[in-house]
């Protein structure tokens, strides 16, 4: 049973659901990202989402972009990343998923990508901007069946298209709450189950909900409906607000426990 599967499976026999945390891998500085990263999993977070930065990163907001730029002034690659993840991977078992555009997985080498990935102990990926009619060129050299290929389905998905989108995903389903970028004011969590019955139509595979999602009620009222919580702009504010303080560890810390408590039923 892969990682996923297991956490899943441990979080419904608990009446939990699944918090998602993305932080951009290198930011505020690679050390410190570590020590970060190291804590919020130990503070809650079920699967981790670790953001390989990227110079043109159009589906996230300002919040998001900033950080991807603050890291890679720190020279962060998407070696580093992978060398983060193998490290962290001795640390803790929970879930990673790398999150990244495919420009730097292309520049990579889609075999190396796969094979390193999986040597870091990474449990899958999600690719921004690589739809399933473009995704042979890197999947079809995958050999195995235990990294998950993590799609987006949004709220403007046709059914028709969301089974298709479905039928090539593994893992689970990100559903994006709302049209717009990561950040993005706005949440209406009365339709996320309506979206949520939407997809369950499609697949039987776990549905985490994110965009939008900034406050334990946030994350409480979603998760009514979702198998997980995607936290992404909110934790990279926090790191922003706060890069130059000591106790910025902490302040995640504290934050990840407010979240993670929000998703018990």
């Amino acid at each position: 049973m892969s990682r996923l599967t297991a956490t899943f499976k441990r979080l419904t026999e608990k009446n939990e659901k699944a918090l998602v945390g993305f932080v951009t891998a290198g930011d505020p500085a690679i050390e410190k990202s570590k020590q970060i990263i190291r804590a919020m999993c130990e503070a809650g977070i079920d699967i981790l989402e670790l953001g390989v930065p990227f110079s043109d990163p159009t589906a996230d907001g300002p919040v998001i972009q900033r950080s991807s730029e603050r890291s890679l002034a720190n020279g962060t690659t998407l070696k580093t990343v992978l060398d983060m993840t193998a490290e962290l991977r001795r640390q803790s078992q929970v879930p990673i998923i790398l999150f990244s555009y495919y420009n730097p997985i292309y520049s990579y080498g889609a075999e190396k990508f796969y094979n390193d990935a999986k040597a870091a102990g990474a449990d899958g990926v999600l690719i921004v901007d690589l739809p399933p009619e473009e995704s042979n060129e890197l999947t079809a050299c995958w050999t195995g069946t235990d990294f998950a290929l993590i799609r987006l389905i949004a709220p403007t998905t046709p059914p028709d298209r969301i089974g298709k989108v479905a039928a090539d995903a593994s893992g689970f389903i990100y559903l994006v709450s709302m049209t717009g970028v990561t950040g993005s004011a706005g949440l209406d969590t009365s339709h996320i189950a309506e979206l949520c019955n939407q997809v369950r139509e499609k697949t039987d595979l776990p549905i985490c909900v994110g965009f939008g999602i900034s406050t334990a009620d946030d994350v409480a009222a979603v998760a009514k409906a979702a198998d997980g919580v995607v936290i992404g702009s909110a934790f990279e504010r926090l790191i922003e607000e706060n890069i130059d303080k000591p106790d910025i560890v902490k302040i995640l810390i504290g934050r990840t426990k407010a979240y993670k408590a929000a998703t018990r039923m």
